[in-house]
């Protein structure tokens, strides 16, 4: 869904071309042979493409050759998540069809319409880079698309059972906490040097907002998950739904203050150059306020929620490298990330 591409006339791994074609024939989309197949960027974790068909042009999205337990079933919730958000105020990719048997392509996968915009942590083109007024416009509509996700009745879109809202503040803590511990098993990883993780937690579990009011969360929400309209500060799709939940919708809120750059310099998660122009964490907080009908009075919570999810997730694959399970490289940079996040969750613990 953005430029970064590379152009194929065989069939890339796990795809087969023809299989695609006549799959596409039994459910009427397009004719004629699937051409010009490019590769997107957009992490390593699922198979991105772009092709042509007759005069269409549609984009596949399928998980990896080498599949996680979960693969299929990420990929057949995230269909059903944009399914599901067809018609609503939050730009997102228009589901055309999905596939939910593995047998076909050797995967489940979704086909969606081709996004024209670019990710801004990959750089930011003309007029992005000269315009400091729409790079600050970025942010905001950032903040504009999370509101909206939230504001979407679950229940009335099908997606009730999608996640189990009830207990979610509760079962946050000690299911990351008890992720941390199972790194220990880990041959070679001799344990965190994460400074204040107990305190974090502790902090945590004793200020738990008292009135969460559960809905859709993307759960991985951040500007690396966005694309860019090419003309305009405006976000033009919110992309990789298969981590979306039945949660508080705050926590995404919290996942873009715990990777936005913030006053204190550091380390961050989310990398966009150049970075002046947009907004500060106050801005975005307040544009939420604006923008949503949600008490904000717990966001220093839900973006400490934010920092230490974030950050023991990035210590796992430092945990894995050392265990030569990950490039040590990888390891070492994400490991650095996770000491950096505990600091921010510390700045935001006192920002109450």
């Amino acid at each position: 869904m953005t430029d970064d591409a590379d152009d194929e006339t065989t069939s890339p791994a796990g795809i087969d071309l023809e299989v695609l074609g006549a799959w596409m024939d039994d459910h009427g989309l397009g004719s004629g042979p699937v051409e010009g197949v490019e590769h997107l960027a957009g992490g390593t974790q699922n198979i991105i493409v772009r092709f042509r068909r007759g005069h269409d042009v549609f984009v596949l999205r399928r998980p990896p050759v080498h599949k996680r337990a979960n693969s299929d079933e990420t990929m057949r919730r995230e269909a059903r998540v944009l399914a599901a958000l067809a018609g609503s105020a939050v730009p997102h990719p228009t589901l055309i069809a999905s596939e939910g048997d593995p047998e076909v392509l050797g995967a489940a996968f979704t086909i969606m319409e081709s996004v024209d915009g670019f990710n801004p942590t990959t750089g930011l083109p003309a007029p992005h880079a000269g315009d400091p007024a729409m790079r600050h416009r970025i942010g905001l509509s950032l903040i504009e698309a999370a509101a909206a996700l939230g504001a979407v009745d679950h229940v009335a879109v099908g997606l009730e059972d999608l996640g189990r809202p009830d207990g979610f503040i509760e079962r946050q803590v000690p299911r990351w906490r008890a992720q941390l511990d199972a790194y220990a098993e880990l041959p070679g990883y001799p344990g965190h040097t994460i400074d204040g993780v107990d305190e974090v937690a502790r902090w945590l579990a004793q200020n738990q907002p008292t009135d969460s009011r559960p809905g859709i969360m993307h759960g991985d929400f951040h500007l690396a998950n966005v694309l860019i309209h090419r003309d305009r500060g405006e976000i033009a799709a919110v992309v990789d739904w298969e981590l979306c939940t039945i949660g508080d919708p705050l926590l995404d809120l919290g996942w873009v203050l715990a990777t936005w750059r913030d006053d204190q310099g550091g380390m961050t998660t989310t990398s966009v150059t150049p970075w002046e122009g947009f907004a500060t964490s106050a801005e975005l907080i307040e544009h939420y306020r604006r923008c949503s009908e949600r008490d904000l009075t717990a966001w220093p919570w839900f973006a400490t929620l934010a920092c230490y999810k974030l950050g023991i997730i990035l210590e796992g694959t430092h945990a894995r490298a050392c265990a030569g399970l990950a490039p040590r490289a990888t390891g070492d940079v994400l490991g650095a990330m996770a000491v950096a996040l505990f600091a921010r969750a510390n700045r935001f613990i006192a920002a109450t």
